[in-house]
């Protein structure tokens, strides 16, 4: 408390575990504005089924993504999930043939389909991006990195031949073509991919590719 927005209140659905204390996804903190350092949740448990329609269909998280103040997302990748999509999208990042199968498997709507390697000899190896390609909805996207080219001494990029800073993000039908996923684009700024995936894809859609994210960078990290 306060509550100064409607996301200050979101319907949950509860796993019971053992101990007695709430645990969230780190995704969910930011809208309750909540850190980690002793604060205190009170949790409303609907009793009649009307009431636990109307917190489901009016007030669940994944249907709060993007707030109706400043329609731009009040949730998104964070902390360790975020510094590991970071480095896994990097262009010197490989993943050899069993991490890669492994982590194909912790992705909740995998279509099947395992992509051709993007090193066939001596060893089979798939890049990063190949599997941020998978976990991503299908949808296009131009954007840029923080980690792009110095400045000159009259405040101006330096050239960046080849793209050799990786720092223009350009995801085609679904499949990241070239640059790094970083805060900028899976922040809660207003046009990057979790807003994207949100409009495009609907609501579901996109908590199934942050739950996707999530779960799949912290595995390979």
């Amino acid at each position: 408390q306060p509550s100064l927005h409607k996301m200050s209140i979101m319907c949950h659905k509860v796993k019971v575990l053992d101990w007695s204390t709430f645990r969230l996804n780190l995704a969910v903190t930011s809208p309750y504005n909540a850190d980690f350092d002793g604060d205190e949740m009170n949790l409303h448990v609907p009793q009649s089924l009307t009431a636990r329609a109307e917190a489901g269909n009016l007030m669940r998280v994944s249907k709060l993504v993007v707030s109706p103040q400043s329609n731009e997302p009040v949730m998104s990748i964070v902390q360790d999930s975020l510094v590991a999509v970071q480095r896994m999208t990097k262009r010197d990042t490989f993943i050899p043939k069993d991490p890669f199968f492994n982590t194909l498997m912790w992705i909740k709507r995998w279509n099947g389909r395992i992509p051709v390697p993007a090193i066939l000899k001596p060893v089979p190896l798939w890049t990063g991006k190949q599997v941020f390609s998978i976990i991503i909805p299908n949808l296009n996207y131009k954007g840029k990195t923080s980690q792009g080219p110095p400045k000159d001494d009259d405040g101006n990029d330096e050239p960046n031949t080849f793209l050799q800073y990786d720092d223009k993000v350009l995801i085609h039908d679904g499949e990241l073509i070239h640059g790094v996923i970083d805060k900028k684009s899976v922040g809660s700024s207003s046009g990057g991919l979790i807003h994207l995936s949100y409009l495009e894809h609907g609501s579901d859609a996109c908590r199934d590719f942050m739950d996707s994210l999530q779960v799949v960078v912290n595995y390979w990290i």
